[in-house]
C-alpha cells in the first residue's frame, strides 16, 4: 500500500488488536474474526477489509490452508516503526528505569518488613509456649 505511513495504519483501534491477536500467533481470518466482532461489534466484510489494509502494508502476512487463511505477524515493519521510535525512547526510557528501580527497592522492603514480622510471631509463639 504505497504512500500509507506507519501510523495510519497502526492509529486504528481495531487494527491494532488484529495485530496483537496475530503476535500470539497465527489465526485463521474467522478466527480474527470472531474476536473482533465480538470485541468491536463489527461486521465480518469490516473485519477482512481491517485485514486488507494490514496485509498491503506489509504488517500481516496470510497464506492459504485448504479453505482457509492464516494470518500472522510481519515484523519487518513493526521494526521499522520501533527504529523511527528510537530517537524518541531517551523521554521515557529513564523514567521507567527508575520506577522499575523504586518497585524493586519498595518490594525488597516489604520483603525485610515481612521477615521481620514473621521473626517476631516466632519470638512471641516461643515465649508464649515457655509460659505455664
Amino acid at each position: 500500500m504505497p504512500g500509507v505511513h506507519a501510523f495510519d495504519v497502526l492509529g486504528d483501534p481495531v487494527r491494532r488488536r488484529i495485530l496483537e491477536l496475530l503476535a500470539d500467533g497465527e489465526r485463521s481470518s474467522g478466527a480474527v474474526c470472531a474476536v473482533i466482532q465480538q470485541e468491536f461489534g463489527i461486521s465480518q466484510p469490516a473485519v477482512s477489509q481491517h485485514l486488507r489494509v494490514l496485509r498491503d502494508a506489509g504488517f500481516a502476512t496470510v497464506r492459504p490452508e485448504g479453505a482457509r487463511r492464516l494470518y500472522a505477524v510481519n515484523t519487518t515493519p513493526l521494526q521499522d516503526v520501533d527504529a523511527w521510535l528510537d530517537r524518541f525512547r531517551r523521554f521515557w526510557a529513564p523514567p521507567l528505569a527508575a520506577l522499575s528501580t523504586e518497585l524493586a527497592r519498595g518490594r525488597r522492603e516489604r520483603r525485610l518488613a515481612d521477615r521481620d514480622n514473621e521473626a517476631k510471631d516466632r519470638d512471641n509463639d516461643a515465649k508464649g509456649q515457655k509460659q505455664p
